[in-house]
Formats: structure tokens, sequence, C-alpha cells
């Protein structure tokens, strides 16, 4: 299961040749979420609110996904955003995020994300667009709910709302190194102070963590162990989207019945090759299983287990 409480409405205009092309979508987190899950094989339900006019387009636009959707109605519209690239980069025309959330909303759509999360293998917890239209309590409901009754819970969150799947003891949070620098969960992005910000993630109630870094191998913290995770050098066409194909790819693979090693390398091959790709949380299953066997882990040993100089060398 993907909750996505907030959906979006997505508007892009592009060029083909001397044409200009318009591209119009669901979007935001977990739609792209869901749809990776999809694309390698899992069995995906899609918890969304949405509403008003822009709400009623997403709806139906979701409808076009290989997923289950399980949708609530609320009076307040959904966001949008209108992006032109035309001149190759990105350029925001317009956007809004959405009216926030109000109690009969969320008592509904808590309600169907409860039922389907303890249905499901896994459940994928994604952020709205603005941290402001969800309050982050739902996702510590959510989470301790769902894990006190076996269920595995991967979240890919920031700010307050990634502070609370850590209080309802998320399997998995999954979090980019400008997103620990923001929160003030690491002091620069040195790896030694990465690795100590990741360490914190566990003690705070992750069971495991994934700290991706821009350009640099992610940091895996895993049974233990801390890791490096090398993937293919690639030519990067669009960046964003790289972490949501990353963690959407983990909860497939644990959906399978894979381990956190398989599930990691997964989602670094998922997340490499959606960089070379416009659309967000896209690919190919047959392409990321043949980055997936290009993607390294490589374990960091402990400060106190490096070798040291001897000799003259030690002086």
């Amino acid at each position: 299961m993907v909750f996505a409480p907030a959906p979006v409405l997505t508007v892009t205009v592009e060029q083909t040749a001397e044409v200009p092309d318009l591209h119009v979508h669901p979007g935001g987190q977990g739609v792209w979420q869901a749809r990776m899950a999809a694309i390698l094989g899992s069995d995906v339900t899609l918890c969304v609110s949405v509403g008003g006019e822009t709400g009623g387009l997403v709806d139906t636009l979701l409808a076009g996904l290989e997923v289950t959707v399980r949708s609530v109605r609320r009076p307040a519209g959904s966001g949008w955003y209108v992006h032109d690239r035309r001149a190759g980069a990105r350029r925001e025309i317009a956007a809004w995020p959405g009216a926030p959330l109000q109690r009969h909303d969320l008592d509904d759509l808590y309600t169907i994300a409860l039922a389907e999360g303890l249905r499901s293998d896994v459940t994928v917890l994604s952020g709205p667009a603005d941290p402001r239209v969800v309050h982050p309590d739902v996702y510590r409901r959510l989470s301790t709910d769902l894990t006190a009754n076996g269920a595995r819970v991967v979240a890919d969150l920031s700010g307050e709302h990634l502070a609370a799947v850590l209080r309802g003891k998320a399997s998995f949070v999954k979090v980019s190194h400008e997103e620990l620098l923001r929160d003030g969960r690491a002091a620069t992005d040195a790896e030694e102070t990465l690795v100590a910000a990741g360490r914190t993630l566990l003690r705070d109630g992750a069971g495991a963590a994934l700290v991706s870094r821009a350009g640099d191998p992610a940091l895996a913290f895993i049974d233990g162990t801390v890791q490096r995770v090398h993937v293919p050098p690639l030519q990067i066409k669009e960046h964003r989207g790289a972490g949501d194909s990353m963690s959407a790819a983990v909860a497939a693979v644990l959906s399978h019945g894979g381990d956190l090693s398989e599930a990691i390398r997964t989602g670094a091959a998922a997340g490499a090759l959606n960089v070379t790709r416009h659309g967000l949380g896209t690919g190919r299953a047959d392409a990321i299983h043949e980055l997936l066997a290009r993607v390294r882990l490589e374990p960091l040993e402990p400060p106190d287990e490096r070798p040291r100089p001897t000799g003259a060398a030690a002086g």
C-alpha cells in the first residue's frame, strides 16, 4: 500500500521539434512511488485524498495507472503545478500544494489506509508537496498502528514527518543528505557526519535506513553495518524523482520477500535509471535488473578497526 494523502495535478510544457507539447499527469511523491513499485511487479494499492475540480481530474488520471486506487473525495481543492521545460531546464510557472486536509477528510483516509496497510506486505508512507497539508501526527499514528500489527513500513519523509514515523518505529526510512542538513540532523555533508546522523535515525526508532547523497554513494544502515552503495555512472537527464524510485524499489523487493541488501541494491538501480529519463518514477524492469548487477555494496570499516600506519610512516 502507498499512502499518498495529497497527490497533485502536474502540467508540463515541452518542445518537440518546432511544436510545443503539453503533458498532464497525476503526480506527487506517492504517485511516483506507486508507479515504480508496479513497474517492478508489485500489486499496489494507492490511498489518496482528492478534492475540487483539480482533484476530479487527478482521480480520473489515476485510473490510468496499473494500480488499485482508493480515493477519498473532499471539498477543498487538490494541489497542482505548471512547469515549462521547453528550454531544457525545468521552470516553474505557478504552483499550489493544495488545501490542508481537515478532520473528516483525515478520518476517512486514515480508515482506508489502515485497512489496506494491514492487508499489504509493505506500506510506503509518502509526503505531501507541502508539509502543512497533512499533520505529522497522522504519520506517527499510521506507522505505529501498522508496525504494532506486524506490518512493515517504509517511509521517505523529512522534517517533522520523518520524526513522526521514527516515533512510530518504521521498518525502513530513506532520507537525502540535503534533508538531514536542512533538518539539523547533520552539521555538514562529510561522510563521517552523515554516518553519525544515520545511526541516530536507528536510535530514534528506524529498523534500517538509507541516506542518499546526490552524486556520491548512498549510505545504507542495515543489520548493524554501514555500507556505501555504488551505482554505475550514467548521464543525468532529470535528477528529480530518483529518491522516490529508490524507496519504491526497496518496498517492492521487500514485498516480494527479498532481503534488505537486495532491496537497497534494487533501489539504487531504480534511482540510477530514473535520472536518465524525463518521467518521474518511471523506467523498465528489465533495465533496472540489468543495472542491479552493477550495483555494489561496500562495507565501511569501524574507525577503531581501520589499518594504522606502522614503522617510520607512523611517526
